[in-house]
């Protein structure tokens, strides 16, 4: 199966974007019904060229007694039922709408609930990262789904960031690149230290040591000359630490399965949610087989048999992409589906071979879906070498 990804504007005033989407051969559409902010080309939209998303919003209308303590805003730049409209408009063309659902990223709510938002070991907030380990934020998710499933009927559900947020994030003018932090800095700046999520740690006060010993090395250099301004003496002695595990030492393995937990119970909250309204209602879930993943790829520590779908990232090189499918698909269960998380957008080139050649390398690495990113931010070049390489898969 192949499933094209699309934002609801994309669709709403366009009357040839549903033809356009499924003349490139997918099988279904996965439509943002929750969306952050962000800052999109419209290459073929007859109305715009670029639309300003300036916060997370809600694409179906927005039912006050429907909601508890976090009510999603609903959009300015398109109509407040562009989830509706354009499942209508692609159903009409033969194409299955799965509900493409952002889960606990939103600056927007977490703008106006600091309180519930990841704190990191210096005590800094991720205004955009709501924290799963407060009941506010995990109730906002059982709502969120319940609405998108009872208002929206959509074919299918697609879960993103189902679990908490972390460090890494494509904030407006990012200016964290000259500190130099590894991915295991960005996993360790990614644990939260939320006062939710306190209790779930043996002992919180000598892992925030730890961690911030990770991050900023030997105390003596803390605000040292060349080294920038510091944040006072750190605790514990330095690590210089490869991994996540050799950074927090003993406590890792509790820490390792908070988070786990953190992650599985949303995800078991929001699909028994899911089912008691729609119990066929196929559900699935991006997700990473890294233990420490935060994000949009929340991390699966076990396999889950209420989820027919797994869907991995593909971004990066196609052995960084077999890597991680041939790791999720150990944690997949028996006939659910694995989904290659594909991008055909900048930096990847529009090149029919090359695409064809990772589609297969997905293929090969157990992937039987392709969800395909992004088909509203892409110019008509390349949707055409999108529909070319997706023939000659197939062929």
């Amino acid at each position: 199966m192949n499933i094209a990804y699309v934002y609801p504007w994309d669709v709403v005033g366009d009357p040839a974007a549903p033809g356009r989407i499924a003349a490139l051969g997918v099988d279904a559409v996965a439509l943002a019904a929750s969306y952050h902010s962000t800052r999109a080309a419209t290459p073929l939209h007859p109305a715009h060229r670029v639309l300003d998303v300036p916060y997370s919003a809600f694409y179906l209308p927005v039912r006050p007694s429907a909601w508890g303590r976090l009510v999603p805003p609903n959009p300015t730049w398109t109509s407040p039922d562009a989830f509706l409209q354009a499942r209508d408009a692609l159903r009409a063309v033969g194409l299955p709408v799965h509900a493409w659902t952002i889960l606990t990223h939103s600056s927007h709510l977490g703008a106006a609930h600091p309180d519930v938002v990841v704190r990191n070991a210096f005590g800094d907030a991720y205004p955009y990262a709501l924290c799963p380990s407060h009941e506010d934020v995990a109730e906002y998710c059982e709502r969120l789904v319940r609405e998108i499933v009872s208002v929206g009927a959509p074919d299918g559900l697609i879960l993103e960031a189902c679990g908490p947020m972390g460090f890494g994030h494509q904030s407006v003018h990012e200016k964290t690149g000259g500190a130099d932090w590894t991915s295991v800095h960005s996993a360790l700046l990614s644990l939260c230290f939320c006062t939710a999520c306190l209790p779930g740690y043996p002992d919180a006060d000598e892992l925030r040591a730890r961690v911030r010993a990770a991050i900023d090395g030997p105390a003596d250099t803390i605000g040292a000359p060349g080294t920038g301004a510091g944040r006072g003496p750190v605790e514990a002695e330095p690590v210089e630490a490869g991994s996540v595990e050799e950074a927090l030492g003993e406590p890792a393995g509790a820490v390792r399965e908070h988070r786990g937990r953190l992650a599985s119970s949303l995800r078991a909250r929001l699909v028994a949610a899911a089912r008691e309204l729609s119990p066929g209602l196929p559900i699935r879930t991006h997700a990473s087989p890294d233990p420490w993943a935060a994000g949009p790829f929340a991390t699966l520590p076990d396999a889950d048999p209420s989820l027919d779908g797994l869907v991995g990232m593909c971004w990066g090189t196609q052995e960084e992409a077999a890597s991680n499918l041939t790791r999720l698909s150990a944690l997949s269960s028996p006939g659910g589906r694995l989904g290659a998380y594909a991008l055909f957008l900048p930096p990847k080139p529009a090149d029919e071979a090359q695409l064809a050649e990772s589609f297969t390398a997905y293929a090969k690495a157990g992937a039987d879906e392709l969800h395909l990113y992004h088909v509203g931010l892409a110019s008509a070049a390349r949707l055409d070498t999108l529909a070319r390489a997706l023939r000659a898969v197939r062929s």
